[in-house]
C-alpha cells in the first residue's frame, strides 16, 4: 500500500501543462490541511487520480470524471469492493473469548466491538492482536455483537452468538478493497488554480501545482 501511495503521489504531484492549454486538467495538492497529504490529479484523457494520507490512513482512487461549467464531477472506476466481517465457526476456551483475525490468521488490534447481553446496558471496548476477553465479573449471557472500523467506514452486521456453539468467537477482516474510496458523485468547484472538493460536508481546497 505504501509502494503504491508512493507511486500515485509522484504521478499526482508531476508538473501539469500549461493552464491555458489544460482547462481544468492537471495536478492539484491539498491546501490548508495540517498534518495530511493529499493530490488530485485530472488527467487530459479524462480520467483521475487521488490519494490521501493522513495519520494511520491512507486512501486512494482513480476513475472517470466530467466536467460542466465550473463543476467536475468525478465517478470511482472499477467500484471498489468494500471490506467485510466474516464470522468464523466459533470454538470454545476457557472463558469468555473473542478474536478479529486477518485472511493470513494474524490477529487484529484496534477494531471496535460492542457485545449485548439478555439484561443490561452493552459492553463497549476494541480488540488486541492476541484477542478480547469479557471482564471476569460479567456473568451476564452475550447475546449479539457487532464489530466496527471507523476509520474505513467499515461495518459489520449484527452477529447473534449462540453460547451453545461455543464461546470462542472468531470473526476476519476481509479487506477486499480496503483503503480504496468510493468518489463517484463528488462535487469539484473549478476555481482560478485551484479546485474545491466538496466531501462528506468539508470543502476541500486543492491548489495548481506549479511547474
Amino acid at each position: 500500500m505504501k509502494r503504491l501511495l508512493g507511486l500515485a503521489a509522484l504521478l499526482l504531484l508531476a508538473s501539469a501543462p500549461a493552464a491555458a492549454e489544460r482547462g481544468p486538467a492537471g495536478a492539484y495538492r491539498l491546501v490548508g490541511e495540517p498534518d495530511v497529504a493529499s493530490g488530485l490529479r485530472l488527467l487530459r484523457d479524462g480520467r483521475f487520480q487521488y490519494f490521501l494520507s493522513a495519520g494511520a490512513l491512507d486512501e486512494q482512487a482513480e476513475g472517470r470524471w466530467t466536467v460542466a461549467g465550473r463543476v467536475v464531477t468525478l465517478a470511482t472506476e472499477p467500484k471498489p469492493v468494500p471490506p467485510l466481517f466474516r464470522a468464523d465457526p466459533p470454538g470454545r476456551v476457557e472463558g469468555e473469548w473473542l478474536r478479529v483475525n486477518s485472511p493470513s490468521g494474524d490477529g487484529i488490534a484496534g477494531v471496535d466491538l460492542r457485545i449485548g447481553f439478555d439484561e443490561g446496558p452493552p459492553v463497549e471496548d476494541h480488540t488486541q492482536e492476541d484477542g478480547w476477553s469479557l471482564p471476569p465479573d460479567e456473568k451476564r449471557t452475550p447475546r449479539w455483537i457487532e464489530l466496527r472500523v471507523p476509520m474505513h467506514a467499515v461495518a459489520s452486521p449484527r452477529f447473534t452468538i449462540d453460547p451453545a456453539a461455543g464461546n470462542a468467537l472468531q470473526f476476519t477482516l476481509v479487506p477486499n478493497d480496503l483503503g480504496v474510496v468510493d468518489l463517484t458523485g463528488v462535487r469539484v468547484e473549478v476555481a482560478k488554480k485551484a479546485l474545491v472538493v466538496h466531501r462528506g460536508g468539508a470543502r476541500l481546497r486543492y491548489e495548481a501545482v506549479r511547474e
